[in-house]
This record gives C-alpha cells, sequence and structure tokens, in this order.
C-alpha cells in the first residue's frame, strides 16, 4: 500500500485510526474471495464423503448378496457337474443384480477416483470372488483365475491382485465347510478314494472325476505358504490372520478324510466321522 501525501505531494503522518480503517477496507475487499475458495473446499469434501458413503453402501449390498450365493452352493453335494436348476437359477438372479450394483459404482470411479476409493469398494469385490471361485470350483473343480474374475464384472472395476488372492484365501474356508459337510452327511466323494479292485487306470479317472478337496486344498495351502509379501505391502496386515485361519480349515478336513481312508475299513456301516474333536476355525 502507498504512502498516502498532502496536496504539495509532502508525506503525512498516518494516525493508528487511519491505519485501521485502511487495513478494515483491504479485508473486506478481499474477503468474497476467500470465502469463495473456502465453499468450493466444502463442496468438494461433501462431494467426497457423499460419494465414498454411496460405494460402501454398495459394497454392502455386493457383500450381502454374495454370501446369500455361497449359502446356497453349500446346499450342492456334488463336485466338477452342472449345478442343479433350482440353485443355478437362483444364483443367476443374484449374479446379475451384483452385477447392476457394479455397473452402479463405475461413475463413482472414473480416472482417479478408481484408486482413491478402492478401499470402500474392495470388501464388497473379494467377497464376490469368494461367491464366483466357490461356484467356478463346485462346477469345473478348477481354480478360477485373476482374468476370469475381472471378466464378471464391468472393465472400469479395478480388480487388484490384492483383492483376489484375500477372495480365494476365504474360499479354502468355503471349501472346508464343503467338504466338513460332505463327510458328516455320509459322503465320501470329498475325499479320492477307490474299490481296492480297481484298476489303475480306473482309479485315475475317478480321482479327476471325483475331485479329491483335500488334495486341491493342500496344493492352495502350499501356494498360499510359498507367497512372499513385503511387511510394507497394504496386503501384509490381513494375510497373517487368513494364512492362519486357511491352515486351520485344511487340516480339519485332512483329519476329517484321515479318519475315513484309514480307520475307514474299522467302521460300522453308515458310520460319519466326529468332527467335534477338530481343529477350531475362525472366521474373519
Amino acid at each position: 500500500m502507498g504512502t498516502k501525501r498532502d496536496c504539495e505531494g509532502q508525506p503525512l503522518q498516518l494516525t493508528p485510526q487511519d491505519t485501521n480503517t485502511d487495513t478494515i477496507m483491504a479485508e473486506a475487499e478481499s474477503a468474497p474471495s476467500i470465502l469463495s475458495i473456502f465453499e468450493n473446499f466444502r463442496d468438494e469434501l461433501d462431494e467426497h464423503h457423499d460419494r465414498r458413503e454411496r460405494i460402501i453402501k454398495k459394497s454392502r449390498d455386493i457383500t450381502a448378496l454374495s454370501k446369500k450365493i455361497i449359502f446356497a452352493l453349500q446346499r450342492v453335494r456334488a463336485t466338477n457337474q452342472p449345478l442343479p436348476p433350482k440353485i443355478a437359477q437362483e444364483n443367476q438372479t443374484r449374479f446379475d443384480q451384483i452385477r447392476e450394483l457394479f455397473e452402479a459404482v463405475v461413475p463413482e470411479q472414473l480416472g482417479i477416483n478408481g484408486w482413491r476409493y478402492q478401499r470402500q469398494i474392495s470388501a464388497g469385490i473379494q467377497e464376490f470372488i469368494e461367491a464366483i471361485s466357490f461356484d467356478h470350483y463346485l462346477r469345473t473343480q478348477t481354480l478360477i483365475t485373476h482374468a476370469e474374475c475381472s471378466a464378471h464384472m464391468p472393465p472400469q472395476i479395478l480388480v487388484s491382485e490384492e483383492d483376489y488372492l484375500m477372495g480365494l484365501y476365504d474360499l479354502t474356508g468355503e471349501m472346508m465347510r464343503f467338504a466338513v459337510l460332505s463327510l458328516s452327511s455320509g459322503n465320501a466323494t470329498a475325499i479320492q478314494t477307490t474299490e481296492n479292485t480297481a484298476s489303475e487306470s480306473e482309479k485315475s479317472t475317478v480321482a479327476s472325476s471325483q475331485g479329491g478337496i483335500v488334495v486341491d486344498l493342500r496344493a492352495m495351502r502350499a501356494g498360499f505358504e510359498a507367497l512372499s509379501v513385503p511387511p510394507r505391502h497394504s496386503m501384509f496386515r490381513d494375510m497373517g490372520k487368513k494364512l492362519e485361519v486357511m491352515q486351520n480349515s485344511v487340516e480339519k478336513v485332512e483329519r476329517a478324510a484321515y479318519g475315513i481312508v484309514v480307520r475307514g475299513s474299522e467302521r460300522p456301516s453308515g458310520w460319519t466321522p466326529d468332527l467335534s474333536a477338530a481343529v477350531e476355525v475362525s472366521s474373519y
């Protein structure tokens, strides 16, 4: 601010009152621009929180529908076969609803927002991967790939490798429940067993057709235990818990299967394994 001068051009001595008046006038002139800046900040924050809550709500809806798909699949008692028509129809309706929810999330995650809100949609993606991988395993008795998981979602939805692996960790728990329910109901197709009179070719055919969930679970456990994740990786925090639960799930199925295979000839007809003393499995 320039120095005030009189009519002859000589500088004037400003009193404190004059200085305060000039300051107030300058602040009054700049106040509208400052207020508009903070109003923009407020609008951006409100928009951010609203978008975040919308994505979280859709993620919870996806999680709820995925759990219903898993519950329906647990009623199946055979692998490597088409699903029963009623269950397949029920789940297809839920898959369509989940697809619509993912489509609704797409406008919220355009551009850089795809990474900004990845954590909010991640739980729903992991639960959905658990559902489609369980459905895929029961129908084909193979493990679904990352590319196949991505194909079940809109292309704009980011399916990270972390979400894919976390979903497969949870899949082992559903495979354990499926195997235990099958063994408890007297269905021994959850393990690889053949008659002693069968030839080697017949044994291999039965093994490949019936699957052997124990063998598949042990192969998955070996793969997960071979993973090396840096401590600073975002996946490292949850992987320890999921790895322990996965190991307990495999051990529980192994004990139930060994009880039938090793001691099965000593059991009376119609006997089913007592799983009350098996490894306690936590749920996350």
